[in-house]
């Protein structure tokens, strides 16, 4: 998690992604994370320009080597506020 936290989110942040929240479910050996962008250009693009960027390539180590399988899902609030966190 560590190396996540130190490589992986901030090269995020920096093409514009906010990381809403992550979790691990040892039971399972996974990790899942939640990843926003709201640029002009959309998220699948945003996407790819970060995978296909030379920042992304010089990460090491390579965070793919962690990554058995991979999972995107494309997700749009269905109330108002949602994106946001509430108040405890």
């Amino acid at each position: 998690m560590e190396e996540w936290q130190r490589l992986v989110v901030p090269l995020r942040h920096r093409f514009g992604f906010d990381v809403v929240g992550a979790w691990q479910v040892p039971a399972d050996d996974l990790f899942v994370w939640i990843v926003r962008y709201a640029g002009p250009e959309g998220f699948a693009a945003a996407d790819r320009a970060y995978y296909d960027s030379l920042e992304r390539a010089a990460l090491n180590p390579n965070p793919a080597r962690l990554i058995e399988r991979a999972e995107t899902r494309l997700m749009r609030a269905v109330r108002e506020g949602a994106d946001e966190a509430e108040p405890a």
